[in-house]
């Protein structure tokens, strides 16, 4: 459910690897390289990066002290409220628009992650409710540093949240908005009120920048044909799967892979 790992002076992961969890890493000093979906980012001292769970990433290597958090969304999610913080000022966004974030306050970070260690390794009393405290310390203080070093406050809308989470879940099954809605309990005008309030576009278009999103995950890190990719996204035809991804990125998927494959 939550975990933290240290890495120091090393290489890190032989491969980029997808995790259902969302993690933090944090760079103590020195410095590490780490790939997200198709972007490098070096982290300096006292910088974050946060990753959305179903999101690949590779830490490539670590010249310096490195710190990763990870936690479930079920570890920590228990409220609306909770949801909101793990994605105000998009701190885990769904589109892989990762950033690397300069901490305000880089001791009373690297305290609170070292408490949360020593939470999880000892387990004391009611030791989760704690490291859920301290993981809440933490996304507050990330954004107090965004809006430090001069970002605009973005506040998330939880049903909005659960809109993401819940197509991120069912890419498969291909349903339509109104299915999202009746899953969620709302309606599909509603989803497209939160949709725009927040993307500037319809549910449908969130859908569908989910679904590029993901493409391009399976077509770079899983051994599969466009066939079989088509088949994972809900698509019956694959043909009509490369047509729909040719027209939101303008490039078919193998011209896509062998681009970002040859960076």
């Amino acid at each position: 459910m939550i975990e933290i790992k240290k890495y120091s002076h090393q290489s890190g992961h032989p491969e980029p690897r997808r995790v259902i969890r969302y993690t933090l890493f944090w760079c103590h000093h020195g410095s590490a390289e780490i790939l997200i979906d198709e972007n490098i980012f070096i982290l300096k001292p006292n910088q974050a990066v946060t990753i959305t769970s179903g999101q690949f990433h590779q830490l490539k290597t670590v010249e310096g002290e490195l710190t990763a958090l990870e936690f479930t969304l079920d570890f920590f999610s228990k409220s609306d409220s909770d949801i909101e913080l793990i994605f105000h000022n998009g701190l885990f966004c769904h589109f892989g628009m990762n950033e690397m974030i300069t901490v305000l306050h880089p001791e009373f970070f690297s305290e609170t992650l070292n408490t949360i260690e020593k939470e999880i390794l000892e387990q004391p009393y009611q030791y989760l409710i704690s490291t859920h405290s301290l993981v809440e310390l933490l996304l507050v203080e990330i954004n107090r540093s965004k809006i430090a070093n001069g970002d605009e406050i973005w506040k998330p809308d939880a049903l909005f949240l659960k809109f993401l989470e819940s197509v991120r879940k069912n890419f498969k099954n291909n349903y339509q908005v109104s299915h999202f809605a009746d899953l969620l309990g709302t309606t599909e005008a509603k989803l497209n009120e939160v949709s725009k309030l927040h993307t500037s576009k319809t549910a449908q278009n969130v859908i569908y920048s989910l679904i590029i999103s993901e493409a391009k995950r399976l077509l770079l890190y899983e051994k599969l044909s466009v066939k079989e990719i088509a088949y994972q996204l809900g698509f019956n035809d694959p043909f009509y799967f490369s047509n729909f991804f040719k027209k939101h990125t303008s490039r078919s998927p193998k011209d896509y892979q062998k681009a970002v494959k040859e960076i």
